[in-house]
């Protein structure tokens, strides 16, 4: 049983959302969308107490009884919002905080897990520190359960992709946040191809991720 926990892995920024990009080394490959956004307008910075992404991957089946999730902290972040709107943005995940929340009572499986994902099997973090997903357009949404449609780009292990999602964004008076629509991407896009023996079950390809973000004025 112990050993099935352990393979039961996933690689999700995020990962979002995010997500890997080393700081001394340029993407391995780029897909990016082209940027539409500026940053003329007032300046928030991401308040990453109170930020987070949130990760879910699955083992055979996608089901919550076949899956684990966690969270990932943010690094650093900025927002600009302009005319009342949000204009662009920026998030940078730590992928060192990458943990599990469904492991958080049981030490040993949690340790095992935490470092099986950040090792060179799933996302290298002593090479790939940090994830990022950065907003090339905003788009107002009039239907639906988001009010904005963010189009960007999502960087992961030296990998970038334009990843589109849902959100649901709020500009209040020195504040704004940003909660976006549970996304699945694919791992194996971002170079993610680990898969446990098959007598401890298939890992999923899809990765589910969710970005929470908010930020403060610049004053």
């Amino acid at each position: 049983m112990r050993k099935k926990l352990f393979y039961f892995v996933i690689p999700a920024v995020f990962a979002t959302a995010v997500v890997v990009s080393c700081k001394k080394d340029k993407p391995l490959t780029s897909e990016s969308n082209d940027v539409a956004t500026t940053k003329d307008g007032a300046q928030y910075v991401l308040d990453t107490l109170n930020s987070k992404i949130e990760w879910k991957g699955y083992k055979v089946f996608k089901s919550e009884s076949t899956s684990h999730f966690g969270t990932i902290k943010f690094e650093s972040g900025d927002l600009t919002v302009k005319d009342g709107k949000l204009e662009s943005g920026k998030f940078v995940a730590d992928m060192n905080s990458l943990t599990s929340v469904d492991l958080k009572d049981d030490a040993d499986q949690l340790g095992k897990l935490n470092g099986h994902l950040k090792s060179g099997d799933f996302f290298e973090v002593e090479k790939f520190p940090t994830a990022s997903y950065e907003i090339t357009k905003v788009t107002p949404a009039a239907e639906g359960d988001y009010n904005t449609l963010l189009d960007g780009n999502l960087t992961i292990k030296g990998i970038t992709k334009p990843l589109q999602l849902k959100a649901n964004v709020s500009v209040k008076e020195g504040e704004i946040s940003v909660a976006t629509e549970p996304k699945d991407i694919k791992r194996e896009e971002f170079g993610v191809k680990f898969q446990a023996p098959a007598e401890n079950g298939v890992i999923k390809d899809e990765v589910t991720l969710q970005i929470n973000v908010k930020a403060l004025e610049k004053k």
